[in-house]
């Protein structure tokens, strides 16, 4: 027997005019994707619940008891590659990049204790001065 409204006083058109009645969906069973956000949402709040609960004794008992287990957790933490790009460098700065960039550490170096260091003199070593600069002549050979 068909459900429509000669036989049931109660019914109500799914649709109307192509388009839902209020009320009602086109997949009542909702959409896949969000199921399984559903369902990701849920495991991951109970996992978390559940290493809240008993997540460092387990850690502890697997290490104890599974080595390589352990070990193998650990090394899938860590990522198989790193990738570290050099962008030029110094070399590629522009002047006042480099100023910028001296400013802040010699602003680090006083905040560190280590004024002294910026603050300082240069020593001339007499042995150390280049021809012709007013220190020590070298003995000719």
């Amino acid at each position: 027997m068909a459900l429509n409204a000669k036989a049931n006083p109660d019914y109500a058109p799914k649709r109307i005019n192509g388009k839902f009645a209020p009320g009602y969906s086109g997949n009542p069973g909702g959409s896949l994707e969000a199921t399984r956000r559903s369902f990701n949402k849920d495991f991951l709040l109970a996992l978390a619940a559940d290493f809240k609960k008993h997540g460092a004794a387990a850690i502890e008992k697997v290490r104890k008891q599974q080595p390589a287990a352990y070990m193998k957790i650990c090394a899938l933490l860590v990522p198989r590659e790193m990738q570290i790009e050099h962008s030029g460098g110094v070399k590629a700065m522009t002047d006042e990049q480099l100023e910028h960039a001296l400013e802040a550490i010699e602003s680090l170096m006083r905040q560190r204790g280590m004024a002294a260091l910026i603050e300082g003199e240069a020593e001339v070593i007499p042995s150390l001065q280049a021809p012709g600069s007013g220190g020590t002549k070298m003995p000719k050979a």
